[in-house]
């Protein structure tokens, strides 16, 4: 069983308790249909856990098969820039089938953001060095396809289904390191 190499930091996405007694790390990629149907499943472990759960969510875009992951990658750090990463990220996955730079425009612009400073910030590459390590960081922990789960830093490799999901984040709750 392959484990996370790169620990949950400062720089990651962490949405749910931050003295969760689990952490579930998804490496994900927003064109990748399978991350999409991952999507609801992961909302209903979030909200069945609570507080008791953190998620983290680390970008693995597979820009060979997926043209546009990687400009959605980058708008959701723009995002998250601004305070909105997770309402982005919600809003890429639901807008999935649309996925195009023109539909990334238009939820920056729903937001609030500015479409500009998010071209500005594409061009530049703002992003990609943290877009890059998140990436990194799945190849030397054995990612090899999204979506990628990881429980405690184990990786999980259960269907993505919120029962089984459940199961398994139950299982690492009541694990003896766990117990008090």
């Amino acid at each position: 069983m392959s484990t996370l190499r790169v620990p949950v930091n400062a720089h990651d996405h962490i949405s749910g308790g931050r003295n969760a007694i689990v952490t579930l790390v998804e490496y994900g990629d927003y064109q990748c249909p399978h991350c999409a149907a991952a999507q609801p499943n992961v909302r209903r472990v979030q909200a069945q856990f609570g507080e008791r759960l953190a998620l983290v969510y680390r970008h693995f875009p597979l820009t060979e098969i997926h043209p546009y992951a990687l400009v959605a990658a980058e708008t959701a750090e723009f995002a998250g820039e601004n305070g909105v990463f997770w309402e982005m990220h919600e809003a890429i996955f639901r807008n999935q089938r649309m996925l195009s730079p023109t539909t990334l425009f238009a939820l920056a612009s729903t937001f609030g953001l500015s479409q500009l400073d998010l071209r500005d910030a594409i061009n530049r590459g703002r992003y990609r060095s943290k877009i890059n390590d998140d990436f990194m960081g799945g190849i030397r922990s054995g990612v090899n396809g999204t979506p990628t789960f990881f429980i405690n830093g184990e990786r999980y490799n259960g269907a993505y289904l919120a029962p089984e999901l459940i199961t398994a984040i139950n299982a690492a709750m009541n694990a003896p390191a766990h117990q008090t």
